[in-house]
């Protein structure tokens, strides 16, 4: 159960040197470094407004630190050498709070930038939060103490998504496409490694990589997957990479059973509905048809923006915060990152999520849901093409296939 904390009702603004004590009205600002523009910038947009909307929808309950947060745009067009740049913006405006997901060539370096960072500058101390990269290096031989990652990682995903298809009996031979940095190659490493654990039978007739956001033309591609005789494709593709593949299979007429970890994602369901009835399956923390608190947020998101709200990881980092602040009594982020440690909060699925203390990796539940169209049970239409992803099964919270290997190094250790 979420703990239960009682607010000042009031309380002047003190000038301390740990940082000023949380009170409802401060305004706490969340620099988000994100590519904004170029091939994936409608993917970082919807999140970028996602972040805007759920901070400005959070409740009493979901909000016990009562601050103001304020989420600051900042472009980085995926470029890690611009996040850097960025992230040195951020800190100089006296911005205590960074937030990125799209993609883990930025988000490793970001991370290493922000501890040393805060090893230079005591005082104008960072805390990154990581709402979708999902490379397990991050939580593992590369952690870092300020780093708190509320997406599951590759490591999480693909235990569950292999054994949701250990179950598949008419999967035979599988074809992997991924994007040529190291989430792509993570998602091959650990689906094989977990398809030869829960389907040994199974063979990888094909293993491509495809340069990120470059490819303009899937055809060949495409045409590679046909000539291989894949009954299966998996691909942790996302965004433009993962649209187009799409659109080049319905022009070629390919429609083997997809797996994927991005296919709710901007775009690609429109294309998806494009080839009627293709077999998609997604491994993800959500679904598209949420009743109760979350189902609210969805529809008033897509009121608002006539766009998706699918990015959930988003409520889970902005309620741990306010929930870390509270039980800190301050912003400072020395003190949050602390009560970030452990924390257990109330998350969208309704249950208990906990930041693991020994990496900063959440821990949480997955769903396998699948494409379709919309009936009575499952109603959201996404980008209004009348198919949803529907739930099909919940896996309970899945930790990392291997122990982690994270030494943390805490201030002043």
């Amino acid at each position: 159960m979420r703990t239960t904390f009682k607010l000042v009702a009031a309380c002047a603004s003190l000038a301390l040197a740990g940082g000023a004590f949380a009170q409802k009205g401060e305004t706490v600002k969340i620099a988000m470094i994100e590519g904004l523009s170029g091939p994936m910038g409608n993917v970082g947009t919807n999140q970028f407004k996602s972040w805007q909307y759920v901070a400005s929808q959070l409740n009493a309950t979901e909000n016990p630190a009562g601050v103001k947060f304020e989420i600051v745009p900042m472009d980085s067009k995926s470029s890690p050498q611009e996040a850097l740049n960025l992230l040195k913006s951020a800190v100089d405006q006296g911005i205590h709070y960074v937030t990125q997901g799209n993609g883990s060539n930025v988000a490793i370096p970001l991370a290493e930038a922000v501890g040393k960072s805060n090893e230079r500058n005591p005082g104008k101390e960072v805390i990154y939060i990581n709402y979708a990269a999902v490379d397990p290096a991050s939580t593992n031989e590369k952690c870092n103490y300020w780093h708190f990652r509320f997406d599951a990682d590759t490591t999480m995903k693909m235990a569950a998504l292999t054994s949701f298809m250990k179950d598949q009996k008419d999967i035979h031979n599988v074809y992997l496409l991924n994007q040529n940095y190291s989430h792509g190659h993570q998602v091959s490493k650990y689906f094989k490694e977990g398809i030869q654990r829960n389907r040994p039978d199974v063979k990888i007739v094909g293993d491509d990589f495809v340069a990120l956001g470059q490819v303009k033309d899937f055809a060949p591609y495409v045409a590679k997957i046909k000539a291989a005789g894949a009954d299966t494709l998996v691909t942790g593709n996302w965004g433009q990479d993962f649209t187009l593949l799409v659109k080049a299979m319905n022009d070629a007429g390919l429609h083997i059973p997809i797996y994927a970890y991005y296919a709710g994602v901007s775009g690609t369901p429109t294309a998806l509905a494009q080839g009627k009835d293709q077999e998609v399956y997604q491994i993800a923390y959500n679904h598209s048809n949420y009743t109760g608190r979350m189902g609210e947020l969805m529809k008033g998101f897509k009121a608002k923006n006539n766009d998706d709200f699918y990015t959930f990881s988003v409520y889970n980092a902005l309620t741990a915060l306010s929930d870390a602040m509270a039980k800190a009594k301050s912003t400072d982020p020395v003190k949050v990152a602390a009560a970030l440690e452990g924390l257990r909060f109330k998350g969208f699925n309704g249950e208990d999520a906990q930041m693991r203390s020994t990496d900063h990796q959440l821990q949480l539940g997955m769903w396998i849901s699948k494409w379709q169209k919309v009936d009575a049970k499952n109603s959201y239409s996404l980008e209004n093409t009348g198919y949803t992803f529907a739930p099909v099964k919940y896996l309970e919270p899945f930790v990392a296939s291997t122990p982690t290997t994270c030494q943390m190094k805490r201030p002043g250790k």
